[in-house]
Order: C-alpha cells, then sequence, then structure tokens
C-alpha cells in the first residue's frame, strides 16, 4: 500500500478534489447528506468569504497514491483569539476514510501548521464561528443526517481521539413532538406576558420576504449581543450582516419569523425553517439549473420545523418574551401541518435552554462533540 502524502491546497483542480472529498468518503452510504456545492465555494474562497479578513486558514488534501483520501481545514480565528484573550488554533471540514494513518498526517499537519502561528492549543472541528457546522456526531446515527450539522461516519470519532484529542465540549440535539396543545404552564405564562405588559409589547409577524427584510439586519445585531457568551460565537460586522442577510433572505420563510418589540426597540427573535434535508438530497447538493426548485418543494412538504436562530436582549430575559415567540411559531408550525421541531444544536451546559425541551417532552436524538488538545512546545 502507497504512502500517505498531504498537499496543500494551492489551485482551482485542488480546491474542487478538497470540495468534493466527502461525496467520494461517504459514497457507499446511501443516506448521506451533500453539502449545498455553491455554498461551498463561497465558504472556501478566501477572496469573497470576508470572514478570511480576520482569520489565517490552510486547506490540506490527503492522498494515497494519485487518489484524494482525506482533507482538513486548519484555522486560526484572530477575532475570537483577541475577544476571548486566547491562543487556540482550529481544525475543521475533516473527512477520511477509515484509516488511521490518513487521520495522523492530517491532522499532524494541522498542528505543525497552527503552533507556527504560535498557537497553544487546538480545538475542533470548530469552523469561523457556531453558526458553521461544529463537532463530531458521536451518537444517533439511527437518525437521518442535520443539513445544519457534521455529517461524518462514526468512526470518525475514534480516528480523532487516537491522536490524542480530548473532550472539550459537546452539543446535543433536541426533536420535539409538536404539541396539539401547548402546556398549561406555557399557556398561562403567555397570558401573563401580555397582560403585565398592558399593550407595550409588539408581536410582529411577516407574510412576506419584503416585510422581513428591513429586520434581518437588525435582528442580526441582535444576535451579536445574545450569543456574546456562547461558546465560539464570533459577532458578525456591518459588511458581514449585510453579506449573512443576502445569502440567507432567499430561502427563508417568513412566516418562521417572530420578533418582539418594546417601543422601537428590538428585543427578542427567532428564526425557523422546515427542513431542507430530502431536498438537499433530491438536488445532490446542487441549486441549479433545477436543484433550487426541488429543495423549496421538499421545504413546502416538510414536516420538520428547525430553530435556526434566537434570542432575547439579556435585560428582558425572564420576562416570558421568549414564551411570546414559542406560542407564535409552535401556532405557525401546526397551521402548516408540521409534526416535529428540531432545536438545532444546544451546548450542554445551556442549562435554560435544555429545560425548555425538556418541559415539551423534548428527546436527545444526536450528539456532537468538539475536541480539543494542547500542543507541545
Amino acid at each position: 500500500m502507497s504512502e500517505i502524502r498531504v498537499k496543500e491546497v494551492s489551485t482551482h483542480r485542488d480546491l474542487k478534489a478538497f470540495i468534493h472529498v466527502p461525496a467520494k468518503v461517504h459514497r457507499n452510504d446511501q443516506n448521506w447528506l451533500p453539502p449545498i456545492y455553491n455554498d461551498e465555494w463561497l465558504l472556501f474562497n478566501k477572496k469573497k468569504n470576508r470572514s478570511y479578513k480576520y482569520a489565517d486558514a490552510v486547506f490540506y488534501l490527503a492522498y494515497r497514491g494519485k487518489k484524494p483520501v482525506g482533507r482538513i481545514m486548519g484555522l486560526v480565528n484572530n477575532r475570537y483569539n483577541t475577544l476571548k484573550a486566547e491562543k487556540n488554533g482550529r481544525f475543521c471540514f475533516l473527512e477520511c476514510l477509515d484509516d488511521q494513518e490518513v487521520a495522523h498526517a492530517l491532522l499532524t499537519k494541522t498542528e505543525e501548521w497552527v503552533k507556527s502561528k504560535g498557537m497553544e492549543k487546538i480545538v475542533g472541528p470548530l469552523a469561523f464561528s457556531d453558526k458553521d457546522p461544529q463537532g463530531v456526531q458521536i451518537e444517533g446515527f439511527e437518525y437521518p443526517y442535520l443539513f445544519t450539522a457534521a455529517t461524518n461516519s462514526p468512526y470518525l470519532r475514534k480516528l480523532i481521539e487516537n491522536e490524542g484529542y480530548l473532550k472539550e465540549v459537546d452539543l446535543v440535539n433536541y426533536n420535539i413532538d409538536l404539541p396539539y396543545e401547548l402546556p398549561s404552564v406555557y399557556r398561562k405564562a403567555y397570558e401573563r406576558t401580555i397582560s403585565s405588559k398592558n399593550g407595550s409589547l409588539e408581536i410582529v409577524e411577516f407574510r412576506t420576504k419584503s416585510e422581513l427584510k428591513p429586520y434581518i439586519v437588525p435582528v442580526l445585531e441582535l444576535m451579536n449581543l445574545t450569543f456574546s457568551e456562547i461558546y465560539g460565537f464570533v459577532p458578525l460586522n456591518d459588511k458581514e450582516k449585510k453579506e449573512f442577510a443576502g445569502r440567507y433572505l432567499p430561502i427563508l420563510d417568513p412566516e418562521f419569523v417572530k420578533v418582539v418589540k418594546s417601543g422601537n426597540d428590538l428585543i427578542g427573535f427567532v428564526v425557523g425553517l422546515p427542513d431542507l434535508t430530502a431536498g438537499i438530497i433530491a438536488a445532490k447538493g446542487r441549486l441549479f439549473p433545477i436543484g433550487i426548485f426541488k429543495i423549496l418543494k421538499e421545504m413546502k412538504k416538510s414536516k420538520k420545523l428547525m430553530l435556526m436562530l434566537g434570542g432575547v436582549k439579556k435585560d428582558f430575559r425572564g420576562q416570558g418574551i421568549d414564551v411570546l415567540m414559542a406560542v407564535k411559531i409552535f401556532n405557525t408550525a401546526k397551521n402548516r401541518h408540521m409534526t416535529v421541531i428540531d432545536s438545532h444544536l444546544i451546548l450542554e451546559n445551556n442549562v435554560r435552554m435544555r429545560a425548555e425541551c425538556e418541559r415539551l417532552d423534548g428527546k436527545v436524538v444526536k450528539r456532537f462533540r468538539i475536541f480539543h488538545k494542547i500542543l507541545k512546545t
């Protein structure tokens, strides 16, 4: 068997190979969920993706002979390290065959690169921020893959741990059967919040994208405030907010976005999205020429609502604002004949969010892990 050769991505041809390694790794997995390839080309484009303005990155391909057998991205998020006073490097987008030699070559090369940048620790899988897929799935493989999370095979955990990596933090994913009637504690909290505010709160709902568009950037500004303490989160600057808005507005369903205002002050938001998974599989990850229509068609038929983002301004927490939004988005989901709410990924130590899921009889169906390793000097 030929030796493993690790090559840095330097050409358009290399990058194409890098982007398509996962499809080769998972070619025998009929349930594998491909990425949206248009997004991949933007994500890994150092000229077009603004995240590279505050982060150093390197892409590596592993070859056995002439055949690509794995990939990895190394990252130093300078903005995050400055905010958190850390010297952490990262690895992300690791994909390889069930071959310890390949995993060792890729991780070792990335560790060397991270050390060359003056870093003392490496964590991963973790990309630019928590908005990117993070962690390695370690439990729940009997459930369908998520388009919002890692889509690795079970063996990847073992390959990483065999290289001396330890648990940094876990994230969990809940499925909640959409209740026909909300629990009485929700109804009472909803009524109490509405009555106690004497009309000072406005719950804003949307029917069209034109109605929603003026709220997108204010919502992202509130996200910057409310996500500041979340592991891995990096606030968006003004240009990134506009780019993010332009990227996701086309696929947002306005009916699943709810915001709460107190006077002119935006104090809470929740963003849901019908599950795209079936549509992405039908489109084979390609938006054009007809893939986008397949995705939109499956979204309309989806029975699962993904909770993508949500937050409440700090001064208004504990006052039932989250309940107001939950009641509204649950009612919309019921009107659309949905049956399941997917929590997205929640940090295992986020006691408040986990308690809300469990109050609704939510069940943990998947677990993801971010690892760390101290780099030897």
